[in-house]
This record gives C-alpha cells, structure tokens and sequence, in this order.
C-alpha cells in the first residue's frame, strides 16, 4: 500500500466546532427569522379586518336600507339601477361576501383621496337620514375602532364626521359601489407621525383597509356605506408584549450558549485533547501518557483510556522489541562466534596438520552443540513470536494436552487431575506450547515428576503446574519471566521458556505466576474458559 493511499486525503472539511456553532445558530436564529414569515400571518389578519368591515358594514346597510324605506319620500331620485344579469339569484337563501384582499397578490393603492366639493347638495331627506343615523356611527366606531361614512346615491357624505357634505363620488372603490357592486381594497395608510419604511412596533401596519358596499333597494342603489379600519398587526402585539419578547429571546439564547458551553465541555474539548495526545504520543512524548484533563461523557472516557492502553502497549512493545534485538544479537553472537572460531582452527589444520582426531573431534563437537544452540534460539523466537501474534483461538482440553506431553517428555513422570475435560479458549498447539516450555525447564532442573491440577472458577480455569526439581531461589524470583534470563545457559538454556509461557497467556486473556513451594517449583496458570460456540 502507497503512502498516498494510506493516509486520509487532504481537502477541506469543517470542523466539529464549526458545524456545532452553525447548527446552534441556526436554531437560535430559526425564531428571528419567523418573524419575516409572520407576514404570511399578517395577510391573515388583513383579510379578518375586511371579514370584519364586511359583518358591520352589512348590519349598517340594513339600516339604511330600512330607513331609506321609511324616511325617504318615493319621489326622491335614487342612484344607478343594477342590470338583471348582475342581480343575485333571489331563490338563494345565503349571498355571502367573500374577504378576498391579499397582501401578497394585491397592489397596495396611494392614501385615499381627499373629499371633494359635490357638483350638488345632497337632497334633504337624505341628509336628514344621515343626521339620524350618525350617533350609531359614532357608537359603532367607539367600539370597533373601525370607520363608517354613508354616503347618497351620488357619493355625497350625509354621516361621517367632518367629511359630511363632501363628495367622494371619484374615489375608485366607492365609484364601483356607486354602480352596485362590492369593492374592498388596501391602502397605504394615512398617519399624523412618519410613515415608516415597512412597519412600525408603535403604530401597528403602515396599510388600511377600506370597503364600499353598495344599499341596494328597488334594484337601485340607494347609498353606500363606506368603512375602513387598519388590520391587527403582529408586530404591534410584539410590540405591546416586549417584555415577555425579551424574556422568551433570553431564554433561547441563554440555553443555546449552555448548551454550546455543555457541548464544548463533553466533546470538542476532551475531543481536542485526545488529538493533541495523538501528536505529542507519536513525537515519543512518554508524558503525553497521561489521563486527559476533562473526560466529558463516559464514551469519551472509554476511548481515551483505550487509547491510553493502546499508546502504553505499543510504548512498551517499541522498547521490548528494542531490548529483544539487543538480546538475541548477544544470543546468537556466542555460538555464531564460537563456531566461526572452530572452522576457522579447522581450516587451518588442513593447511598445516597440528591436531590430532580428539582435537578434531572436540571442535566438531562444539560447532554441532553451539548449532544446535542457534537451532534451539530459533526454534524460542518462533514460538515466542506466535506467542505475542496468536493465530486462532480454540477449545483445547488439558487431557489431550497432558497425553501429548507424555509423549514429548518420556522421562518425566507427567500426572494430571481435576476438571481436565474443561475447554478453554486456546488452541492445542499453543497449549502443547506452553506446556512443554514448564516440562523442559522442569528437566532442565534436574526434576523427574511433573503434575498438573485444574479447578474451573466462574469463567477461568486456573491450572497448577508442579514439578520436584531444584526450584527458584529467592534472588532469581523476580527475574524468571524475563526474556533471555537463566541459570542453565551452559546446558543450553535459553531464557525464553518462562517468558514464552507468560507471552502466550497474555496473548489468550490469561495470567501465569509463580507459587510458593516447599520443594520443587509450581506455578499457577489462568485460562478463559471457552463459550459453548467454540466448544
């Protein structure tokens, strides 16, 4: 694998702070922004306030068309008749009028125009019916806070305040109803203070809705009633309720920056620490070893102790392999020395014969034992690299084991008792292997019986491996489990055997530890039971 394939691709990604801090922005900004959306809202409310208008300017028109009835001579002229075709079917119980005014799709027309002189009075009976009709007015208006001129079949005011006696024939809406159709439109609204660029808090909206519904009597209209308010706003209530807008705007900030705070305590920190351990652990910084500041959450805890472990293991395992290649350079120097020393008084004597057939023999002798010395170290280091790289796990039975043992060492005394039929979670071949490292260090030490027991604890098989040689003297037992140490390298000894064994269990979720013992050496071996699957 290339070095550019194994290494992640160099582009630019955000960071995890970065999409937090996006993400918690946005969600703080989500409410600020809905209220650019509330306009939507607000042609709702337009559309209630001329629902509303419609409702009153209905009951009004009633009103005047009774007292139009009532009160007005039959003489009197009344404005424009309405065509048949635009006369609502009579046989229709319900003829509603529909808000249909709409923010979004109408125009917003000019402030209404100024009423104007009339081109003629409005006739007296119509006057009078105005009079009596404009303490209603004036009631309704109280209550409403909507505005309502009537005005004659030709536009005159005759109630409405200051306007009585002005025409507003030429307005567009009122034009229409004069005509005996229904018209409502926006406008921009007419105000004493500055009209604001869009809204304004204070004021409410910046439009106003007016409508002109024609009094149709004898299919002819007999006046209009013309009314207009400015629609709810909801700014306006924001406005009125800013307390409580401040305080519900604090309470999204002040959750989002702890939950900002919270997120950068329980992640990103711990997160940027973890990283910057990586860095310092992989520039040999052993310091670095250390367990982080702030955890955060437990699966931070988790990883960075894993992590931690990781670091350590590889730590450990740099300097172990370190001191491994010192030691078996210095191992395999000895017999590679003292072989090449004897071929060499070998060659020698070809050249000029000086030794007898014993000399000759004994050099012979020497390279054949340093060789199968170097045999032997070779044949440790391979176990011993199995050992730290375990292949497969199994489910050996220390009752096979013991019966290939006796075989491999016939003249040891092997017996075995206890739960031996129990399976544990190691192959044969590396249970034969650590095995027969105990029986070859217990021949080498002159012992002639080797027994092994097993008693199976919870999920462990603790095996106690005993022999009846010369055992481990007090000064020699903190060192036997390391590699290349022994007491018998004249016999050929190694110093692996032991540090294979430990070696091998590590590797499998096991322990080995030397026991106290009145005679002989006995160690206790730990073995993880294997699952039913295994079995």
């Amino acid at each position: 694998m290339t070095d550019e394939s194994a290494n992640t691709r160099r582009k630019w990604r955000p960071s995890l702070s970065l999409v937090v801090f996006f993400v918690l922005t946005s969600v703080l900004a989500l409410p600020l922004f809905s209220i650019y959306f509330l306009k939507v809202y607000q042609n709702q409310l337009i559309q209630q306030a001329e629902a509303e208008l419609i409702a009153q300017s209905t009951v009004l028109a009633a009103t005047f068309r009774r007292e139009v009835e009532t009160g007005v001579p039959q003489d009197v002229a009344l404005g424009a008749r309405i065509p048949p075709t635009a006369a609502k079917p009579s046989d229709q119980v319900y003829q509603p009028i529909w808000p249909e005014l709409e923010l979004v799709s109408e125009s917003v027309l000019p402030p209404r125009p100024a009423a104007r002189p009339p081109t003629a009075p409005a006739d007296p009976a119509f006057a009078a019916l105005g009079a009596r009709m404009a303490p209603d007015l004036v009631a309704t208006q109280k209550v409403t806070l909507a505005g309502f001129r009537l005005l004659d079949p030709n536009g005159v005011v005759i109630a409405g305040r200051e306007e009585v006696g002005l025409s507003l024939a030429h307005v567009e809406e009122v034009g229409e109803a004069l005509q005996g159709s229904f018209k409502g439109v926006l406008r921009v609204r007419i105000s004493k203070h500055e009209q604001p660029s869009l809204y304004s808090m204070r004021r409410g909206t910046g439009m106003r809705v007016f409508i002109a519904m024609p009094v149709i009597l004898r299919d002819q209209v007999a006046g209009v009633v013309y009314a207009s308010r400015t629609p709810s706003n909801v700014f306006k209530y924001m406005y009125e309720q800013r307390s409580r807008v401040i305080l519900a705007i604090l309470s999204m900030i002040v959750p989002t920056l702890l939950i900002g705070f919270l997120f950068h305590r329980t992640i990103t920190g711990p997160m940027r620490e973890l990283v910057e351990r990586t860095n310092l652990v992989g520039k040999g910084d052993r310091d670095a070893l250390r367990p982080l500041r702030h955890h955060g959450t437990s699966e931070f805890a988790l990883l960075s102790q894993s992590f931690l472990d990781m670091a350590r293991r590889l730590n450990t395992r740099s300097s172990f392999i370190s001191t491994f290649a010192t030691h078996v350079s210095h191992e395999l120097k000895s017999p590679l020395t003292s072989i090449k020393g004897a071929a060499e008084l070998l060659r020698e004597d070809v050249d000029a014969p000086d030794m007898d057939d014993a000399d000759r023999r004994k050099f012979l002798d020497n390279i054949i034992a340093d060789a199968d010395r170097l045999g032997t170290i070779a044949g440790r280091l391979r176990d011993f690299a199995r050992a730290e790289n375990p292949i497969a796990l199994g489910a050996a039975k220390l009752s096979v084991a013991v019966a290939a043992l006796r075989s491999a060492f016939p003249s040891l005394d092997v017996r075995a008792g206890g739960e031996l039929d129990t399976p544990m979670r190691i192959s044969e071949d590396n249970l034969l292997i650590i095995l027969s490292n105990l029986a070859d260090n217990a021949v080498r030490h002159g012992a002639s019986r080797l027994e092994a027991s097993a008693v199976q604890q919870d999920n462990q098989l603790k095996v106690t491996v005993s022999d009846d040689g010369e055992g481990v003297s007090p000064n020699n037992r903190a060192q036997i489990f390391d590699s290349f140490f022994t007491t018998r390298r004249d016999s050929g000894g190694t110093g692996m055997g032991l540090a294979i064994v430990r070696a091998m269990l590590d590797a499998h979720g096991g322990a080995v530890k030397l026991l106290n013992s009145e005679k002989g050496t006995a160690f206790e071996l730990t073995f993880p039971v294997a699952d039913a699957a295994a079995s």
